[in-house]
């Protein structure tokens, strides 16, 4: 039962991957390399109590990678593209060898003093998580963005804004083609520009889910699509310039139904407080609750309430740590017809320390160590697992 949550392997090629994500002051493109190496003692999530894959658990991997970032200011637009080849080879799995891909190019424009807003899209090839789904099978997954806002300002002080955004997801293996999906957003928001920087905003959205591969059960077809509609409020609130608070919470009600009722609502949304204070350390934490897709025979999505902490330690002007732990408890909602008396839900938690070097202007060292956990839910055949990965990387700028 794969959810969009990333795996390990994903996390720490995107989280120990310091190239720049910009680029450097007065350059207009910027070019660098990566090389990285990592090990994980359970490489598929295999249940405790679960054979392994050719006897194996653990295995290694090398990461390649190569890319080159542009932002060019035109006039009073602006440009920035971003473009990420790598290649992920592995020890003992050859199997999941891949190519990864990460396009990103967003348009920032503006017209007159009172219309403004991105026009952009992406798209990103990687290897689909294991957290849910055993197999050692290679599962590519194809992610294609496009989006666009646009904001209108008023008045000095108010605005009105829309954002259209349309992701489609496609999965390599044949046994996964279920997960398929298109999920289009329409938003539109009006918000009040305080003169400190804050904003306050009313949002209100709609984001449609469609499958277009429908999944066998008993002796007929289901479908995984939805439809969700929130009213949610969305602060962005500099306290004092050190104490930031940022979140889109409020009310979501959503309709799938192959899944009991077919009808659920409630408290939806996220808020991110972070601590800025002027010295080296700094602080983040974040709250949520919301609904997240997970496609199964049983289930069709889960109700997951989460936090999460973050500290930053710059130790000096070359040396950074990053430690951060999230807890997330998964309920799951099952379908029309199944019948279960308890355990519908599990737990993931996991913690990272991540350190990184500025060895010299172009060159950076890093090293991660990552825990993660789930506790399962045997009613739906989810077992319990751990793992531990350790990487270590090496990236210049050229």
């Amino acid at each position: 039962m794969p959810s969009i949550r990333s795996h390990p392997l994903v996390f720490l090629a995107g989280a120990l991957a310091l190239a720049p994500a910009w680029a450097i002051p007065g350059s207009v493109l910027d070019l660098y390399g990566r090389v990285g190496w990592a090990r994980d003692d359970n490489l598929l999530r295999i249940p405790e109590n679960a054979p392994a894959f050719d006897g194996r658990r653990a295995d290694s991997w090398v990461t390649y990678e190569f890319g080159a970032v542009l932002d060019k200011p035109i006039r009073r637009q602006r440009l920035v593209a971003v473009a990420k080849l790598s290649k992920v080879k592995f020890d003992h799995f050859r199997q999941l060898d891949y190519d990864g891909r990460d396009l990103q190019a967003t348009w920032h424009w503006q017209l007159g003093n009172r219309f403004s807003g991105q026009l952009g899209g992406a798209y990103t090839q990687t290897l689909a998580p294991y957290t849910d789904f055993p197999s050692d099978e290679r599962n590519l997954r194809k992610q294609r963005n496009a989006f666009f806002e646009g904001a209108w300002k008023l008045h000095p002080r108010w605005e009105a804004r829309t954002r259209l955004v349309r992701d489609r997801f496609d999965y390599e293996l044949s046994a996964q083609s279920f997960n398929d999906r298109t999920e289009e957003v329409v938003e539109l928001e009006g918000r009040y520009l305080a003169r400190s920087g804050s904003t306050v905003g009313l949002v209100l959205r709609r984001i449609d889910g469609s499958y277009p591969n429908r999944r066998p059960f008993g002796q007929g077809l289901l479908t995984d699509d939805f439809k969700q509609e929130e009213l949610k409020a969305r602060v962005d609130w500099k306290a004092g310039g050190s104490l930031p608070v940022q979140g889109l919470a409020g009310y979501a009600r959503r309709s799938q139904p192959s899944f009991g009722t077919g009808r659920t609502s409630g408290a939806n949304g996220r808020v991110t407080l972070l601590y800025e204070p002027a010295g080296k350390l700094a602080w983040r934490g974040s709250l949520w609750r919301d609904f997240a897709p997970l496609e199964s025979s049983v289930v069709s999505y889960t109700l997951n309430k989460g936090i999460s902490l973050g500290a930053t330690w710059n130790a000096s002007a070359k040396i950074r740590v990053e430690a951060d732990a999230v807890r997330e408890r998964r309920n799951y909602n099952p379908r029309a017809g199944f019948n279960a008396s308890g355990g519908l839900d599990d737990t993931l938690r996991s913690a990272s320390i991540k350190a990184s070097w500025a060895v010299k202007r172009k060159l950076t060292l890093s090293a991660a160590l990552l825990r993660q956990s789930r506790s399962g839910s045997p009613v739906l055949g989810i077992g319990n697992f751990k793992a531990n990965t350790v990487a270590v990387n090496a990236s210049l700028q050229f």
